[in-house]
């Protein structure tokens, strides 16, 4: 492929040396030789007893750095992947690299305005203001004892449970007084289910079997759990009120009416922005089309290492990390990146996108034009302009995002 480049390195003499000394300083603070305090090994016992070529290692990933910075410059390159490093030679006095850099694919844009893609209209339905304020009306409800009756679905059951699996106690699987909402999906499929119609002090005995996407220990496996049904809770409705009206933000609404045309414009709001993201998918999708591109593996590669690292974060937020979701839904990390390269390569495919119709149609961003957005955008998060700037990357990164902005715009046009 034409963008990928082997480029040659080598290292010697007194950078060499000086890389050489570095890697020895490194390796004696753990060296203990007979006759010297641990740490204090001169350079010439330590080499006469391990060998020059134990610092060769260390050595070139501090010789490596200079050299790989050194070859693209000189080769005017700009690196999108991780390089590939080979080492073709190595002894006292030298080492020499081979360096694969992959830089920019050639891109050649077809059509990409006028793209006939239609955008739908905003329609929101009665049924779906009444969902709407069925999830309101629910979030204000009271939780209180169900004096009479069995549990149906929505009601909270108090329970004492014990799973058994292969003649023992499962290990994690029983609790006291477990506040368990029907319909929460929280337990394994068929347990919510079993408790529907249960009356207050009753004990059920549910014979399960655990889902093939479960733990490997327990995928398929069969289980009996016994439930005692200690307490019924459900969800009192509040009054469609002024009061409920106030509690969700409409202080100035008092009928019924209004506040059916306030949920409705919240709902064309929120599908609006729907459908102008699916709108600029559509789009992008529809131009990738037309466009000629040949993507190296390496660079979805990183595309797909970019989208883990941020799912580990997100995972991070909600007190996981990845072994336990890998453990939790018997994926790995070689499923995990083979999901996400379909995703990647659409994100690689709409990035070089954007950039080539940036380039044609001569999008500049000046420093004023960044600063100001800058300045808007720290608003909006409450940070100062040079805290935004450190997060996002710089005003550099700003003017880039706002080219991209732009091009999307360009894209969008029918």
């Amino acid at each position: 492929m034409k963008n990928v480049h082997v480029l040659k390195a080598e290292v010697k003499g007194k950078e060499w040396t000086q890389a050489i000394d570095a890697s020895f300083q490194k390796k004696r603070k753990d060296v203990k030789v007979d006759g010297f305090r641990k740490g204090a090994v001169p350079k010439d016992i330590y080499i006469k007893k391990f060998g020059i070529e134990s610092l060769y290692m260390d050595a070139v990933d501090i010789a490596l750095s200079a050299a790989y910075n050194n070859a693209i410059r000189e080769n005017n390159l700009i690196p999108v992947a991780e390089p590939q490093v080979d080492i073709k030679g190595i002894d006292k006095d030298h080492v020499e690299f081979e360096i694969t850099v992959i830089t920019k694919p050639e891109v050649k844009l077809g059509k990409y305005t006028k793209l006939g893609v239609k955008k739908p209209e905003v329609k929101v339905t009665e049924k779906e203001i009444d969902e709407e304020i069925a999830r309101l009306s629910t979030r204000l409800a009271e939780i209180v004892i169900k004096e009479n009756g069995s549990v149906v679905e929505g009601n909270t059951a108090v329970i004492d449970f014990e799973g058994v699996v292969d003649g023992e106690v499962l290990e994690g699987g029983s609790g006291k007084n477990y506040p368990l909402e029907i319909g929460s999906h929280t337990f394994i499929p068929g347990f919510e289910e079993g408790l529907i119609g249960m009356n207050v002090g009753e004990t059920r005995t549910l014979d399960l079997q655990f889902p093939d996407n479960y733990t490997e220990n327990l995928k398929g496996k069969d289980v009996t759990f016994t439930v005692t049904l200690n307490e019924i809770k459900e969800r009192v409705l509040p009054e469609m009120n002024k009061d409920f009206f106030a509690d969700l933000g409409y202080e100035d609404i008092d009928n019924e009416k209004d506040f059916r045309a306030e949920i409705k414009k919240s709902l064309e709001d929120r599908k609006n922005v729907d459908i102008e993201d699916q709108y600029i998918n559509d789009c992008l999708e529809e131009a990738s089309k037309n466009m000629e591109i040949e993507l190296n593996p390496e660079i979805v590669d990183d595309e797909v290492h970019r989208m883990m690292h941020q799912f580990e974060e997100q995972l991070s937020m909600q007190g996981l990390n990845i072994e336990q979701y890998y453990q939790f839904t018997g994926s790995s990390h070689e499923k995990l990146h083979e999901q996400m390269e379909p995703e990647a390569t659409k994100r690689v495919k709409y990035r070089y996108l954007l950039e080539e119709v940036a380039d044609k149609e001569k999008i500049e961003i000046g420093d004023k034009v960044a600063e100001a957005e800058a300045e808007k955008m720290s608003s909006v998060y409450g940070m100062s302009k040079e805290e935004f700037l450190s997060a996002f990357g710089g005003l550099d990164m700003v003017k880039y995002d706002l080219r991209m902005r732009q091009a999307i715009e360009i894209v969008k046009e029918n």
